[in-house]
C-alpha cells in the first residue's frame, strides 16, 4: 500500500474532515479513503435520471402501461395586441 502525505492544509478543513469522519463512524484516515476513491471512481452509470429509475424497477417487470385517449383538448389562447 501506498502512503500520501498533504501538507499545507488548511485546519478548517482539518476540523471538518474530523467531524465528517465521526459522523460516519470512521478515521480521518479512513475518511480520505472513500473521499479519495469516490472521487476517482468512474461514475456507476452513464445513463440519466429517467434510466436509472428504470434500471432501478426492471426487477418489477417493466410492465407498459396504455395511456387513455384524451378525451379533451385544451384551446390555444387568444392573443391580444
Amino acid at each position: 500500500m501506498a502512503s500520501l502525505t498533504v501538507r499545507n492544509l488548511d485546519e478548517t478543513i482539518k476540523s471538518r474532515l474530523r467531524q465528517q469522519a465521526a459522523r460516519h463512524g470512521r478515521s480521518m484516515e479512513e475518511e480520505v479513503r472513500v473521499i479519495l476513491s469516490n472521487a476517482i471512481e468512474p461514475s456507476v452509470s452513464s445513463h440519466g435520471l429517467g434510466s436509472r429509475i428504470k434500471d432501478h424497477f426492471a426487477y418489477l417487470g417493466g410492465l407498459e402501461l396504455e395511456l387513455p385517449q384524451r378525451i379533451y383538448s385544451p384551446e390555444s389562447p387568444e392573443l391580444r395586441e
